[in-house]
């Protein structure tokens, strides 16, 4: 294991995330890779020193890992497609992480695509969800059960949705750019979908893609002078039925293992926590993952919401910036990125940010991927 590499995020980039274009699934996917390799700031990266390219999508089409190196220019040893619902983006990471650390690749390419009419928006095989096959009914039912176990309110949950929206405001990329300023009244007001979620407790289901390059230890001057190191990595499956993790959600859930795994493998604890891109889906998943990711007990994720404390979802979170389900978690990564390397100064919240957090979930928090980065 000591001669195993350390594995850096040495680039990162978003595109536009947008609804309903008439673009294609590789139009979209083709946006931040053009970026990533014109950035003056990326220069020493070039198609040549790629090794292997992991394409994240709930796209029906096929072969497409391999149509996109194509269109890049990129002959990679390892071309590989990966969909795991709405941690698709993190599992990619983990994957070019394990090629990296296996020494089959010395660097990988990470891309993520979805179109807003993705057909991984319901789960219909999930016969346990009946005729509530839309999220928003899960979402629903765990906010009910915070709130009768622990009290949390409506007012906390519209405290994640002010914060994240009005981040997203300021970034770009996102759905909400440039939009109006929302308050906690907006949100409180806007109708209800399933009580007790309204229309501005959820995020969209968008298109939009995002692009990351992993490298080793080894050939990292090759790259950067400036890496954010891969500390951690946890993930977990519990289940794939939304009936067979209900009684777990809120005890022993998969996102809390999986933050138990990256923590323990970066020999630190949330305290060390500077920034945080969480999952929020929904308004009450951002509130339960403060739960799970330790920042606070269980039961006391409702005020951590009325609190500043540390940097969370900057770019805006699924909420702010919208939800193109294979992308999320390599946005999320660049996001982390970004902030931990200084590149965009103009959304950068607080000095000093040495380590970020990703948690990254799917289907019902049936499974949870979490990632910690870190600079030396």
């Amino acid at each position: 294991m000591k001669d195993n590499p350390k594995v850096a995020i040495v680039a990162g980039c978003d595109s536009k995330f947008s609804k309903n274009t008439e673009k294609s699934i590789f139009d979209i996917a083709m946006e931040p890779c053009v970026s990533l390799f014109k950035n003056k700031k990326n220069g020493k990266i070039n198609k040549d020193n790629l090794d292997a390219v992991i394409f994240s999508s709930c796209t029906e089409e096929q072969y497409t890992s391999s149509i996109l190196s194509e269109m890049i220019g990129i002959k990679p040893k390892i071309s590989q497609r990966l969909d795991n619902l709405c941690n698709s983006g993190s599992n990619a990471i983990i994957n070019a992480y394990s090629y990296i650390v296996s020494g089959l690749c010395e660097s990988v390419l990470v891309v993520g695509a979805e179109k807003t009419t993705t057909s991984g928006k319901r789960l219909a095989w999930d016969i346990s969800r009946g005729n509530f096959s839309s999220p928003i009914y899960w979402a629903s039912l765990f906010a009910r059960m915070h709130m009768r176990k622990f009290g949390t309110t409506e007012e906390q949950m519209a405290h994640v949705v002010v914060k994240n929206r009005n981040n997203g405001r300021k970034n770009k990329n996102a759905l909400t750019y440039n939009e109006k300023k929302v308050g906690l009244e907006d949100v409180l007001s806007s109708k209800k979908i399933s009580d007790p979620i309204k229309k501005l407790d959820c995020s969209q289901v968008c298109e939009g893609a995002s692009a990351i390059l992993l490298t080793s230890s080894r050939r990292i001057k090759e790259f950067t002078d400036n890496p954010v190191w891969i500390k951690g990595i946890g993930h977990q499956t519990s289940c794939a039925s939304f009936g067979n993790i209900v009684d777990e959600i809120l005890t022993s859930s998969p996102a809390k293992q999986a933050s138990n795994l990256a923590f323990k493998m970066a020999g630190i604890g949330p305290s060390n926590i500077d920034v945080a891109e969480i999952h929020d889906a929904f308004s009450i998943l951002e509130i339960m993952a403060y739960e799970d990711l330790g920042f606070v007990k269980r039961g006391f994720g409702g005020k951590y919401a009325e609190k500043n404390l540390i940097t969370i979802n900057p770019r805006g979170g699924l909420i702010g910036m919208g939800h193109p389900l294979g992308t999320t978690g390599i946005s999320q990564a660049v996001e982390i990125f970004s902030q931990l390397s200084n590149i965009d100064k103009k959304r950068k919240q607080r000095n000093y940010q040495k380590t970020g957090i990703i948690h990254n979930l799917a289907a019902a928090g049936t499974s949870a991927s979490v990632i910690i980065l870190g600079v030396d």
